[in-house]
């Protein structure tokens, strides 16, 4: 997935500028360009529905943001996810072509959209952890796996809230499959992966 150029963020931090409509809106025209420089898709954007995507996602964010400092780093999956979730709801992009020899099994053009809305989650996740956190993020090896993308799609079509955990689990972290809308913080939020592992994604299909 193509990197987006880091957008200018002034003397803020990554995660604050991120919070902001002007910012988001570039980053995001800048990830389409990218996208579509990388895969040959022609994509449309809604600002519109963009500019409502946002709105529902700071309204989100803000909904559940932790109180403490200390758990600002842990909230920032959480925040790319519902960042997601938001996308997949309000759908904001379409595509205008895609070229003639697209292999639909690349998950690019098995579902543009969807590619380009997880490449800038990914994108603007890993942005935060590295300038504000100094974390490197670890994306999944398989995240080309269209297998993984078939369940991805089924699984948000039915339930948006789902792809925070995808995110999660596309990013290399061990997703809360249960309840994926509830930030949790720590060993609680440890436990409560173990029952749900693998279930959703069914690699082994």
């Amino acid at each position: 997935m193509t990197e987006i150029a880091e957008v200018p963020r002034g003397d803020r931090s990554v995660h604050k500028s991120a919070q902001h409509l002007r910012w988001f809106i570039r980053a995001f025209e800048q990830q389409v360009e990218a996208t579509a420089r990388e895969t040959g898709v022609e994509y449309s954007v809604d600002l519109q529905l963009l500019t409502d995507a946002f709105a529902e996602w700071i309204k989100a964010f803000d909904a559940q943001k932790p109180p403490r400092e200390e758990d600002n780093h842990a909230y920032v999956g959480f925040a790319a996810g519902l960042m997601l979730r938001t996308l997949v709801r309000r759908n904001p992009v379409r595509v205008v072509a895609t070229p003639s020899d697209a292999d639909t099994a690349n998950p690019a053009y098995f579902w543009p959209e969807g590619y380009l809305y997880v490449a800038f989650c990914l994108n603007v996740r890993g942005l935060v952890l590295e300038h504000d956190f100094q974390e490197e993020q670890h994306r999944r090896s398989d995240l080309q796996d269209t297998r993984t993308w078939w369940s991805f799609k089924e699984n948000v079509g039915e339930d948006p809230s789902r792809a925070i955990a995808f995110l999660e689990y596309f990013a290399g972290e061990d997703p809360d499959w249960a309840m994926p809308d509830l930030f949790r913080t720590g060993r609680v939020r440890q436990i409560a992966g173990r029952f749900y592992t693998e279930e959703l994604v069914r690699l082994s299909d």
